[in-house]
């Protein structure tokens, strides 16, 4: 009996060095490690660099991306302007790759994303602290209708609100990112909206625009943004957005328009410069000017003799071209072509100035 409680203490003895050894020696509890945004960085699904705060001076700046490939030349311009502090990248759905590609075009303290899919998220207090702690906040792309179903009216539009108008750090969005960043937008909560209908039916039931409900993003107050813009063959549609504007709110819009791998980017003083591969559109309507048949179900006119809406088409291979944001005009004429852009019957016309 003796040798046989021995041989079981020696038993129990070893099993209990057994498991000891085969348990993690940075986690001897066996407790579940903690990951980024389980508690620690709500909504974190990945963050490279420093995991403190720091404090940089900024400039402000807005960019409008217009989707495809990334501008490189934009994220840098946005990363001199943060002063080489803590980048966040927010979306609604997708991965962390944005981390790596900005952290390598430039110098900054942390690149972290967020992917905030639920107004819980959006409401949440940890998620709000990162992104006002943020020296450079770019808005990935995806689906516009997830940002304003999740986002608007919570903590996180009042933190990107306060990036850009208290903090004053450069803010970015590119394709779905960027349909939020004007006064007025095109929400694509019913679909996608293509040139052809809306010109056939200014008042179809996709065709949905907010007003001054969402975003404050400076020298932005009066425009509405598109995207993937002659790609996309965009520009029937965009002149029955601003048309409606025009109708449904009594207001003379402006338009900012943007080719793909082609970014705007506003600086703090109100200038702004094309940069990338194609073009960027700057659109002007008239308060005297609204449209002169705009019904449900008819085609869309709105002629005034073919001289409906003035638009300044921007090329950015162009060397130093600028617009000027305040006056809402060309600011050299570098890359810049003018056109007047009209409507009759459903039908869009451009002729060159």
């Amino acid at each position: 009996m003796k040798y046989v409680l021995s041989f079981l203490l020696v038993v129990f003895w070893a099993t209990g060095c057994m498991k000891e050894d085969n348990s993690n020696p940075f986690n001897p509890r066996g407790e579940e490690p903690v990951t980024p945004g389980a508690t620690t960085r709500p909504a974190s699904i990945g963050i490279v660099g420093d995991t403190s705060d720091v404090t940089k001076t900024t400039r402000g700046g807005i960019v409008i991306m217009g989707g495809g490939a990334d501008v490189d030349a934009a994220f840098r311009w946005m990363i001199e302007r943060s002063g080489g502090g803590d980048a966040v990248i927010i979306r609604a759905s997708g991965t962390d790759a944005y981390n790596s590609y900005v952290n390598r075009l430039g110098t900054l303290n942390s690149v972290e994303t967020l992917k905030i899919d639920s107004r819980r998220l959006a409401e949440d207090d940890g998620v709000a602290r990162i992104i006002r702690n943020a020296e450079l906040l770019f808005i990935a792309g995806g689906d516009q209708s997830d940002y304003t179903g999740y986002w608007k009216g919570t903590k996180v539009e009042a933190a990107i609100n306060y990036l850009m108008t208290t903090k004053k750090v450069p803010v970015g969005g590119t394709s779905a990112g960027a349909a939020i960043l004007g006064n007025f937008y095109f929400s694509g909560e019913r679909g996608s909206v293509v040139s052809s209908s809306a010109l056939a039916n200014p008042f179809g039931s996709d065709i949905l625009l907010y007003n001054n409900d969402f975003l404050k993003a400076p020298y932005l107050q009066n425009v509405i943004t598109d995207q993937h813009f002659t790609q996309r063959e965009r520009e029937g549609r965009m002149m029955v957005f601003m048309a409606r504007i025009m109708k449904d709110w009594g207001k003379t819009p402006q338009g900012i328009a943007v080719d793909e791998a082609t970014a705007v980017c506003i600086d703090d003083a109100g200038m702004a410069s094309v940069i990338g591969s194609n073009k960027a559109f700057f659109m002007k309507a008239f308060s005297d000017k609204a449209p002169e048949v705009m019904s449900p179900n008819t085609p869309l006119t709105w002629n005034w003799s073919g001289q409906a809406v003035y638009v300044s088409s921007v090329s950015a291979r162009a060397t130093d071209n600028k617009f000027n944001m305040v006056t809402f005009s060309p600011e050299n004429t570098n890359g810049v072509t003018n056109y007047w852009w009209a409507v009759n019957v459903g039908s869009l016309s451009i002729v060159a100035e």
